[in-house]
């Protein structure tokens, strides 16, 4: 059952996600839980131009932090 979140709105303001088809946008929780099942991290972990390629992997955010 998908809760609604109370911040929902403040958090879109910070959601940088572009995956347009995305249910989770502004519920931070969800998308964390969503994301941590599939070992990744939610787009708001990641600098724009490397959200848009969709790798999430713990990998690609070691890499993105060695910049």
């Amino acid at each position: 059952m998908k809760k609604e979140c109370l911040n929902s709105k403040a958090n879109l303001a910070h959601c940088n996600c572009t995956y347009t088809s995305c249910d989770r946008k502004g519920n931070c929780c969800e998308c964390l839980q969503y994301h941590r099942r599939n070992n990744e991290l939610p787009a708001c972990f990641f600098p724009n131009d490397v959200e848009k390629t969709y790798d999430r992997s713990y990998e690609r955010f070691i890499e993105t932090l060695k910049k």
